[in-house]
């Protein structure tokens, strides 16, 4: 299997531990792996009145995950939570938020709460 498509089967992976992460948490995932063009969300998420933005990393350390996200990648979430709120107008009187989720081996999932705004 080629480097890309490995990474690419262990973002997925990644991503279904997360959701189910969340919803062990009481969310409930709206949309996994989101596309717009200008860009992807991994999860959308909601619980009560907020609306998740969710990105999710796997990475090899808790560490490493946290740091994981450069400064437009946040814009990219951002242009693209604009346009799913634009799609979505019932969810555009809740709460926005945007959250980070890290898989890392042998750890809990991490959910950083407001990771960015």
């Amino acid at each position: 299997m080629s480097d890309r498509r490995a990474r690419y089967a262990r973002g997925l992976v990644a991503e279904t531990i997360a959701a189910w992460w969340l919803r062990l948490k009481g969310y409930r995932i709206l949309a996994h792996r989101y596309k717009t063009a200008l860009g992807e969300i991994d999860l959308v998420a909601r619980r009560g009145r907020v609306l998740a933005f969710v990105e999710v990393k796997a990475r090899s350390s808790v560490e490493a995950g946290l740091e994981a996200i450069a400064a437009e990648g946040y814009r990219r979430i951002e242009a693209a939570a604009d346009i799913y709120l634009a799609r979505h107008p019932a969810h555009a009187s809740l709460d926005v938020r945007f959250d980070l989720v890290v898989i890392a081996p042998r750890r809990w999932p991490v959910h950083v709460v407001g990771a960015f705004s």
